[in-house]
């Protein structure tokens, strides 16, 4: 009977922390369901962007270029000037990848290695430059240095 007595002491207590805990879990699960409300209302706005093809073309080529480096954003600029259609493709599939984790990073070579690969030659403006005697050249100037330098040569090397 004292057991008896003893619970009947702690019930108030018991419902006290009871109903604190019930009003923590309904707190967490209403701001669960703001978190999706608000989720859902952002994928709303994201697809209404996407549905308007200037601004949403502009959108996904600004995501993709946060994820470019070394050379990548110059690499775009050359793919979308020479294959405009082809490349607002890429630019939405390289965006789904990264969007679900497959690419983290693209540099300038892996960019240019995706449209060889797909069968889209990408011309690049290419410049070799050497460094000579401290000072930096690029590859044509010194041929005709060379050139210049020794007239007996019929220029082949």
């Amino acid at each position: 009977m004292d057991a008896d007595k003893n619970s009947g002491m702690d019930d108030p207590d018991l419902e006290l922390i009871k109903a604190r805990k019930m009003k923590k879990l309904k707190e967490q699960l209403a701001s669960k369901e703001k978190e999706k409300e608000k989720d859902k209302i952002n994928l709303e706005l994201q697809n209404k962007t996407n549905k308007n093809e200037p601004e949403g073309i502009d959108s996904e080529r600004n995501f993709l270029l946060r994820y470019l480096y070394d050379r990548g954003d110059e690499v775009l600029k050359l793919a979308e000037q020479q294959f405009p259609l082809q490349t607002k493709i890429i630019i939405k599939r390289l965006n789904e990848l990264i969007r679900f984790g497959e690419i983290s990073k693209i540099s300038g070579g892996d960019l240019l290695a995706v449209y060889r690969s797909l069968g889209l030659s990408i011309r690049v403006d290419t410049q070799i430059s050497i460094s000579d005697h401290g000072k930096t050249i690029s590859f044509s100037d010194k041929l005709k240095q060379s050139n210049d330098a020794d007239p007996d040569s019929d220029g082949l090397l």
